[in-house]
């Protein structure tokens, strides 16, 4: 499927944001959940480089812009209702801001 033709498939909220998980694309572990609105995953496409929307500092950010812990986008799908997104990544360092490998480290 083309770019564009995804694009089009992503259900919004009225926020104008989608819920994206991150998975490692070799191992299948759950990194991370995170944001992205459509300029956020426009840029995630044309580049390769996983970008999400901040909701904190309502800002676009480059995943490891500031930690060089970046995602390297491998594979991309979209969920049946078109609402939540998964991005398979080749994280570079951990994917967590706490260090961790994951943000899913907490096992109740």
């Amino acid at each position: 499927m083309e770019f564009s033709e995804a694009l089009k498939q992503v259900a919004f909220d009225e926020r104008g944001l989608a819920p994206a998980v991150a998975q490692d694309w070799q191992t299948g572990e759950v990194l991370m959940l995170a944001w992205v609105n459509r300029e956020a995953l426009e840029k995630t496409l044309e580049t390769g480089n996983v970008h999400y929307w901040s909701r904190s500092r309502n800002a676009l950010w480059r995943k490891g812009e500031t930690s060089g812990h970046t995602q390297k986008l491998r594979e991309f799908y979209i969920d049946c209702d078109g609402d939540t997104l998964l991005f398979k990544v080749e994280q570079t360092g951990p994917a967590c801001h706490t260090g961790n490998k994951t943000c899913f480290f907490n096992k109740i």
